[in-house]
């Protein structure tokens, strides 16, 4: 039976058109998700196609193409992953926009890693299996490359579930699972790997230590102050030295390999000098940048807000040079053994390697690296210009200190450790108050500790996700690169 009220052609072909256009919005929103994964594929590919038309007809070649694809992946995992922990306080305290973070980030981490990485590179990562026991080219070829694969999939799956994890760490578990599965445990350096266990500890509680004390002077000597802005003309321009003296001593140490090799003690001059002229310039500009100020903390914000953009820029670039040997250290020790036939100690790592690093860290960074921003920035604990200030002074200065004690330690967990510690001492802070008000009150007035229970100024879960995922990082590593390794090794 007919419509006895056919619709117009028009209305019927506005009404077709409405419906593709919902089913076009439907495809854009189920493809969105998989935007980012693709991308990433892709620039997996470009480094296996890259190193195809390299050694494609040499000996070994398709081994150096895998490597290459896989060494991607890993640098894709640390720009995800790791360069959080520099940006993070930036943004979680509104000095950066996200999208400002991230270029700045993305510009310095490949600057550092293009200008100043590492030309030479620990084959054997930190001396933790004796390359003895893993003498034959192919043995050590495999052992890499399940090094590889496992750190980058562990970092992946650190990154999926929000918790800030070390490339070093992930590095190292992978090395020694599969130097385990290649020829027993005892390959293993167990001294070496004591030291590294005893970081977990030491990296995250210096961090916070430190950044606690510095947010504990800015309060003092600044905020609780009759003369708010008095004090910060004083202060800042001392703290901005600082900084500026750590940073420079801190690139001269760890980030400056490739240009000229500095020892520590050249390195503090370097930094005393970069922190004296510092203070010189700062002074006029404190002053200049505080008049009409009202006389309240809010007003300390602006005065911070440069000083930390500066020191995130300075930590992303220290990055880059620093832990881009994590992606792209297995990577070119395998185009060594594959090309040469042999193994060394040390190994030089090509341009072509070192750029699939540095572009894949920023493009980590671009597609993935959101997510761990915010929880860096914003959900462990609130921060503002100030204690993001603190965190990043953490970070450059216990490094330093470390390094001159000669212990090893972790910069995300330096990083991580100065946020749970400006958070904790927050909380510490802030009860030593309410008991001091509630002296000051009768029995009616005074608040119940049950209220500042609720208003934990840490989120526990974070704090226990995070520490467990550092804790279990190294055997995670271990146990999924054992199983690569006997996997590649059953199937060649």
């Amino acid at each position: 039976m007919s419509d006895s009220n056919p619709k117009p052609r028009w209305q019927a072909l506005d009404s077709d058109l409405h419906r593709i256009s919902r089913v076009e919005t439907a495809n854009i929103h189920v493809s969105r998700p998989l935007l980012a994964p693709g991308i990433a594929l892709a620039f997996m590919a470009l480094a296996g196609l890259t190193a195809a038309v390299l050694f494609g007809q040499a000996d070994g070649g398709h081994i150096i193409i895998a490597a290459a694809a896989f060494g991607a992946y890993m640098a894709i995992n640390i720009g995800a992953n790791d360069v959080a922990n520099n940006m993070g306080p930036a943004v979680g305290a509104n000095a950066l926009t996200m999208g400002g973070a991230i270029l700045i980030a993305a510009i310095a981490e490949s600057a550092g890693a293009l200008l100043a990485g590492g030309d030479v590179v620990s084959t054997i990562s930190k001396g933790i299996i004796d390359p003895a026991s893993v003498q034959n080219s192919d043995v050590f070829i495999w052992a890499m490359m399940a090094a590889l694969i496992s750190s980058a999939m562990w970092v992946n799956l650190a990154t999926w579930v929000g918790a800030p994890v070390s490339t070093t760490h992930s590095v190292v578990g992978g090395v020694m699972g599969a130097g385990i599965a290649a020829a027993g445990l005892s390959a293993v350096n167990w001294g070496t790997m004591s030291a590294i266990a005893a970081s977990w500890v030491i990296s995250p509680v210096l961090g916070g230590v430190v950044a606690a004390g510095f947010l504990a002077l800015i309060k003092n000597k600044i905020q609780y102050q009759d003369d708010k802005i008095a004090a910060a003309r004083k202060w800042v321009p001392i703290l901005v030295a600082v900084m500026a003296g750590a940073f420079a001593t801190y690139l001269s140490v760890k980030g400056l390999k490739r240009i000229v090799k500095i020892d520590l003690e050249m390195a503090l001059l370097i930094g005393l000098g970069t922190g004296l002229l510092a203070w010189s310039v700062t002074v006029p500009w404190v002053k200049r940048k505080s008049e009409g100020l009202e006389n309240r903390t809010r007003s300390l914000k602006t005065l911070f807000g440069l000083p930390l953009v500066i020191s995130a820029t300075f930590l992303s670039f220290a990055h880059g040079a620093n832990d881009v040997a994590n992606a792209v250290g297995p990577l070119a020790a395998i185009v060594h053994a594959a090309e040469f036939g042999d193994f060394a100690s040390k190994v030089s790592i090509p341009l072509w390697v070192m750029i699939i690093g540095a572009f894949g860290i920023s493009f980590g960074l671009f597609l993935f690296g959101p997510k761990l921003i915010r929880m860096v920035g914003s959900q462990i604990t609130k921060l503002n210009p100030m204690r993001a200030f603190c965190v990043a002074l953490s970070a450059a200065i216990t490094v330093i200190v470390a390094s001159w004690l000669g212990l090893p330690v972790s910069s995300t967990h330096i990083a991580v450790g100065a946020v749970f510690g400006v958070g904790f001492y927050r909380e510490w802070h802030s009860e030593r108050r309410r008991k001091q008000t509630n002296l000051q009150r009768t029995a009616t007035q005074q608040l119940a500790p049950e209220e500042y229970r609720r208003r934990k100024l840490v989120r526990r879960s974070h704090f226990m996700t995070i520490v467990a995922a550092w804790v279990v990082t190294v055997p995670a590593a271990a146990t999924m690169s054992a199983i690569i390794y006997w996997m590649l090794t059953a199937f060649t």
